[in-house]
Formats: C-alpha cells, structure tokens, sequence
C-alpha cells in the first residue's frame, strides 16, 4: 500500500483550501496576499519555523524591498521578455505604496536601490499583517512529502500530504502555488523541492547555477592579488556583453563587492571577466608629455591620483618594466581599462544570493504564472527561470 493510501485510510486531518502555496518567502506571501484579497481561501505551507527568512538577511538586515528604476531590462532569464507581463501589472511603485500604507521610513541608496530605514522586520510584518487582513491560514514547521493531482472529477485538483512535527495532514486545494525558492544559501533551508514538484508534472527546469555570487581566482591570480584582501574600489566590470559600475571587493579567495556579483549572473565557467580600474579617466596621459618622468615611481603616483595606494603599487608591480616608453604607457593605459581576469569558479550556492536558471518559463502564462500543461499548478519567485540584479 503506498504512503498516500496509507494516510488517507487512517482519516488524518483534511483540511480544505481554494488554493495552497507551498513557500513562505516573499513570492509565496505576496501570491497568498493578492488571492486572499480576492476572496478565495488561502494557505502557506512553510517548513522554516517562520516566514521571510531570506528577506530578514536582506540588505544587510534592513532589507532592499525594491529599486524605483525596475524593470525587464534588470532581470536574467531564458527568455529577456517574460518579466514585461508581470512588471506591467505590479511595479516598483505599488508596494512602495505598500510599504508607505504601513508607515515603514525608508531611504534610497546609490542606484535607485530602496532600504527600510529600520530593520528588515518591518517588511515581514507588513507581509503577515497583509495575509491576516486577507485571511490566509500560515502553516509553519510544515513539509509537503506528497503532492497528487485529481484529473477527471469534481473534487480538489490537488492533494498535499503534509507533517506538521509529527502531525500529519492532507490539504486539498483547486490551485497549487509552488514558491519554495532556489538551491542558494542551503543554511537557510533552501532545497531543490520546487524543481522536484516541476519534474514530477513533466514541467522543464532550466539548468541551475548560483547567481549574484563571489568568483574565486586560480592559484597564480590569488598569489597576486588576495593579499590586498579588503580593498574596495568602483569599477567597471564586463563578462560578455554585460557592464557594471560600481565597487570591487578583493576577498581571501577572489573577488566580490556589487560590480563582481552582478557579472557572476552572467558568467561561465572558461570565459574571462575585464575590469576597467578607472573608467572613463585617462591615467597615465601625463607621463607620455615632453619632459615627464617616465618610471615606475613616476607611474604609482599616477596610479594614487585615482585609485588606492596598494592598487596602485600593485597593478605598477605587475607592470613590464618595458612600460615606461611612449608605446609601453600607451599598452598599460589600455590594459588598465580592460585587465582580464579568468575565474577558477564561484563560492558556489552557499554564498550565492540568489539561483540563476529554475522552471521554464515558456512552460507558463506569463500573465498569470499558471502552467500551461497543468492548470491550476502555479510557480513563482526564485524557483522560476527569472534572476533579477543585485
């Protein structure tokens, strides 16, 4: 006999839903808020002890809710259109004015970026207020072991078997919301449950990757470069046809800071990563006049005019001591703009904030995030092949 007819014979708890979303992050508690809203009877499934786990690490604990300049153009995914539909109907500014409706202060940062003045707690209980208002049920210390679907008859088209810490229950639903996230940051109970739930119902994942992630430097790159661990400097970063200004961060085993992470989305493994040192500032343009000193001194005050002290003696260090002619300065100013680097690898999914790839897309309604094979059968947030920028 199989575990489901096992359970169901024992007449466990059943409880009965319009719709059960599996995941209490922000994706799963938005989706609940927004349904509840509209009068239909709502569950969240959670396994954590409690809800928005990720969202209170968020931001260095203060939690960037949104950035006022959203949109496609600042998410990954196989398919650079999907988020059009979604973003049309639920922008940066509706759950500012969420957050304002609750009378959380925030702040801007550099690049649009939006952070609560508080603490990322704030967030969470505007999240819980807004299911309590809406009427949605949260389950906590919850997991799902089995989820079938009813095809053919009047009943719920989707059964869930659930353990409540040694409480088992069978929820029934119309409609199945899987949020559960991706692989990244596994310390907080991040699995791959959502992509097993896509497999099961014959739904194609797209490969998996971390996203928003430290990149480690080789043996001969890390000898050169991680004893100036800490260092930080704005730069501009390029993997592919990809760029972004903004800091650099040399870490113990590579490099990191917002510039690296928002490349890593878009790097592979074997392909190089440029970095411009000083973007948009000739550097060395003085020493190549009639008369200038032409040394490695003469290059390292140069270099400190514009960058870090121990940069600038770095990247002067490296130099071929052929540097100091016309040809040999005018071949270093380039290279100062366009210094390669070919990473070892990434930090791998414990440091990743977030996971590229997930549920394909062009399996669901953008409209609506439905399946098109499965109605009823609903993915969102991190699980689906949609990785938004740093």
């Amino acid at each position: 006999m199989s575990r489901y007819a096992q359970v169901v014979r024992e007449r466990v708890e059943r409880l009965d839903f319009d719709a059960v979303v599996v995941g209490g992050g922000a994706a799963g508690l938005m989706a609940a808020i927004e349904a509840g809203r509209r009068g239909r009877r709502l569950a969240v499934v959670e396994h954590a002890e409690r809800v928005g786990k990720k969202i209170l690490i968020s931001g260095g604990g203060r939690c960037n809710f949104t950035n006022i300049h959203c949109r496609a153009e600042n998410f990954l995914s196989g398919n650079p259109h999907f988020a059009k539909s979604a973003l049309a109907r639920y922008g940066p500014e509706d759950f500012l004015a969420l957050v304002r409706k609750h009378g959380i202060a925030y702040h801007e940062k550099t690049l649009g970026q939006l952070f609560c003045d508080g603490s990322a707690e704030q967030i969470v209980d505007l999240l819980l207020e807004e299911c309590a208002a809406a009427g949605v049920t949260i389950l906590l210390r919850t997991r799902v072991s089995t989820i079938v679907r009813n095809t053919g008859t009047s009943g719920s088209a989707f059964v869930l078997l659930a353990d409540t810490e040694g409480r088992e229950r069978e929820l029934r639903a119309q409609a199945l919301v899987v949020a559960t996230g991706g692989l990244s940051i596994p310390k907080m109970g991040a699995t791959g449950f959502g992509y097993e739930v896509a497999r099961q119902f014959g739904v194609p994942v797209r490969e998996c990757r971390p996203g928003l992630v430290p990149l480690v430097l080789g043996e001969a790159d890390r000898a050169q470069w991680c004893d100036l661990t800490g260092l930080s400097v704005e730069v501009v970063a390029a993997a592919g046809k990809r760029r972004f200004r903004e800091k650099l961060l040399v870490t113990h085993r590579g490099l990191s800071g917002p510039a690296v992470l928002q490349v890593s989305s878009y790097w592979r493994e074997g392909e190089a990563v440029t970095v411009d040192w000083a973007p948009e500032r000739e550097v060395l343009g003085a020493l190549r006049k009639t008369g200038a000193r032409r040394d490695a001194g003469a290059a390292q005050a140069a270099l400190r005019e514009v960058l870090p002290a121990r940069l600038a003696e770095r990247l002067v260090a490296i130099a071929d001591s052929q540097s100091w002619t016309n040809a040999g300065l005018e071949a270093l100013e380039r290279r100062l703009h366009v210094w390669s680097f070919i990473p070892a690898g990434t930090e791998g999914y414990a440091k990743a904030e977030v996971t590229a790839g997930g549920v394909d897309t062009d399996a669901l309604r953008a409209q609506t995030m439905e399946c098109r094979a499965v109605p009823g059968l609903y993915f969102g947030g991190e699980a689906v092949d949609v990785t938004g920028w740093l």
